[in-house]
């Protein structure tokens, strides 16, 4: 169980921080999940983005100017120092009038303009970059339901629940900030670097080259310490796994774990995982740790090299003393923008591993499209045909063999026989989740595939075994059936259920939230709810699928004459393991291995001493035998 718990933790994607300079994070990311098309992937992503364009290039050009204003204000800062320098110098030696406040004055005039126009188109950019990736996310997951609903069965049956819901949420999350941060940064940081160095070599290519050795210098120690922490991450989102895992099993088995003593144990086992946990962590994070002194270090040896090599180019008159300051401030914003592409590059790589996973979901195959000319019933009888029927989830593998039954309008049917003979099987197959490979069900005489599923779907009604409840009122949940229902149909379907009267009971009645997993209420009343809501959804065939398997002898009583209610005039489909509550079906089919062995209602059936009969005496000795 842990491990499949770690493979859903450590398969989330891992982002590091935005921006930042090249310290933990800033500078390098930490594993991550990559795409296996990552060329593919980014031009279906570029395609879904098509329909934004206008809004994607508004803020391309709004990021770039933003950065090109902020660049060009350090160099203009230099001429106000270099004034300032120049007035001072004059002072002291006599040989001028002193400082040009005015002049210098201009500039910063001019200086608060530029980064004022700066400011407004970076939040232009911003603004207008959050709507659309907040639209992308939206238009996403809304694709993303709507492609759930038209998914065959089989998909979920054999996919991860977790696997989908991570699709839904942390796949589009990654996408989302991506476009939300990552895409005006890379324009940011790209115009930035560009710019900059462009600046840098218009001011001196001798102290350009002197600040560029600084970049391999640095490189090299990023990659000693990455080579060395790396190890400790990976093991640090390992053993988190592992802790988180059995944290959630200690939490989810709490009172099994209580009632056999096992707390001693379970706090030996978290000590355990946490002391691995607690020495990788500090590894990996002294390391990553390091990066920013060490990067501050390398940088402040830069300056100290082109202040020095910058006061010699003073002295002979090649560059101004500003030009000092200038550049000493376009070295700090050189070094930014390099940290944050190299980190970009790696939140690209995850983003197309999620986007990958997102069209692969919206492209897997979906059910077999309506029928061009739906059939409408304006009156359902309620007959029910299985014309030679024959299925398999594997075409290579057949489970239902020439399944042929007629089942008339309000008749009362049961569907026995052993786990595994294929009962539930052709529930699914009468509400269409899956389509039969040979042969046809018909209902009043019209093959199920001519319907809409919708339409097909609300003939039924279902009662199962696993009731579902969803966090809501009680109210609520019966309305589930049919939502248009007043409060009085719903109190009125209550009745005909017996839950009206344990509804009373309860705290707030009919407003009583029922918890995330219902077990505010007992089994018993979980089902009795779930027959209510059939009540009200008035369906004219009914599926009962093992309705009473897990209650008590007193509450099964109970819910039979729920049921009784509910299958009153209605045809009705009964599966039950307990022969003893089908004994007044109308028409009893007993399957064994697909097929139908034995058909006709409870007297006859043990009169013929069959496939029935056995396993009527079975489970009639093993009761009296208990």
């Amino acid at each position: 169980m842990n491990q499949e718990k770690n493979k859903t933790i450590n398969s989330q994607p891992k982002r590091g921080p935005r921006g930042g300079g090249m310290g933990p994070g800033g500078g390098m990311m930490q594993g991550g999940e990559k795409a296996r098309d990552f060329k593919g992937t980014m031009k279906k992503l570029l395609d879904y983005l098509k329909v934004y364009k206008v809004a994607i290039i508004t803020v391309v050009l709004f990021a770039a100017a933003s950065a090109v204003f902020s660049i060009v204000g350090p160099k203009i800062l230099g001429k106000a120092t270099t004034k300032l320098f120049e007035g001072v110098l004059s002072k002291i030696t006599g040989s001028g009038s002193g400082v040009d406040f005015d002049y210098i004055g201009r500039i910063i005039l001019l200086l608060v303009g530029l980064y004022v126009i700066s400011a407004l188109f970076s939040y232009i950019q911003g603004w207008v970059m959050s709507s659309v990736s907040m639209k992308v996310s939206y238009r996403m997951r809304k694709e993303i339901s709507e492609k759930i609903n038209r998914m065959p069965l089989k998909y979920f049956e054999s996919t991860n629940h977790g696997e989908v819901l991570s699709r839904v949420t942390n796949d589009v999350d990654t996408v989302s900030q991506t476009l939300n941060q990552s895409l005006t940064q890379i324009i940011t940081s790209a115009t930035t670097v560009i710019g900059v160095l462009a600046m840098m070599f218009s001011i001196s290519w001798q102290m350009t080259l002197v600040a560029l050795c600084i970049i391999p210098v640095s490189m090299l120690l990023i990659i000693f310490v990455v080579k060395r922490s790396q190890k400790y991450f990976k093991q640090q989102q390992e053993y988190l796994g592992n802790v988180n895992g059995h944290v959630e099993e200690m939490y989810g088995g709490h009172l099994v774990m209580k009632a056999f003593n096992g707390e001693e144990k379970s706090i030996e086992q978290f000590d355990g995982l946490n002391n691995k946990l607690y020495g990788v962590a500090w590894k990996s994070q002294f390391l990553s740790g390091m990066m920013m002194p060490v990067m501050t270090f390398v940088g402040n040896l830069g300056y100290v090299a082109v202040s020095v090599l910058g006061g010699w180019l003073v002295i002979k008159n090649s560059i101004e003393v500003g030009d000092i300051q200038a550049f000493i401030q376009y070295v700090r914003s050189f070094t930014q923008p390099i940290a944050q592409l190299a980190n970009i590059s790696n939140i690209f790589q995850q983003t197309a591993a999620s986007a990958e996973r997102v069209f692969e979901f919206l492209e897997e195959k979906e059910e077999v499209p309506e029928a061009s000319n739906p059939v409408k019933l304006e009156k359902v009888e309620g007959s029910v045909k299985f014309s030679n029927v024959h299925f398999g989830y594997n075409p290579d593998k057949i489970i239902i063999n020439d399944f042929s039954a007629l089942i008339k309008p309000g008749q009362k049917v049961a569907i026995v026989g052993p786990t595994g003979a294929g009962k539930t099987t052709m529930v699914k197959l009468l509400m269409r989740f899956y389509d039969v490979n040979e042969g046809a069900i018909l209902v009043d005489g019209h093959d199920i595939k001519e319907f809409e599923r919708g339409d097909l779907r609300s003939i039924f009604g279902m009662v199962l075994q696993d009731t579902w409840l969803y966090n809501g009122t009680i109210m609520e949940n019966i309305r589930y059936g049919r939502l248009d229902a007043t409060d009085e149909e719903v109190k009125a379907a209550a009745k005909a259920a017996h839950v009206h009267s344990f509804v009373k009971t309860l705290p707030d009645g009919y407003n009583m939230v029922l918890n995330e997993e219902a077990s505010n209420v007992s089994q018993g009343q979980k089902q009795l709810l779930t027959i209510a809501r059939a009540i009200l959804a008035d369906p004219r065939i009914l599926i009962l699928d093992e309705a009473t398997s897990s209650v008590d002898t007193r509450t099964e009583i109970q819910i039979q004459k729920a049921m009784n209610n509910l299958m009153e005039g209605r045809t009705s489909f009964i599966i039950a393991h307990r022969l003893s509550t089908i004994r007044d079906a109308d028409l009893i089919l007993v399957m064994d291995h697909g097929d139908i062995v034995e058909q006709g209602n409870h007297q006859e059936l043990l009169a013929n001493g069959g496939f029935y009969a056995n396993l009527y005496n079975s489970q009639f000795e093993a009761t009296k035998a208990s």
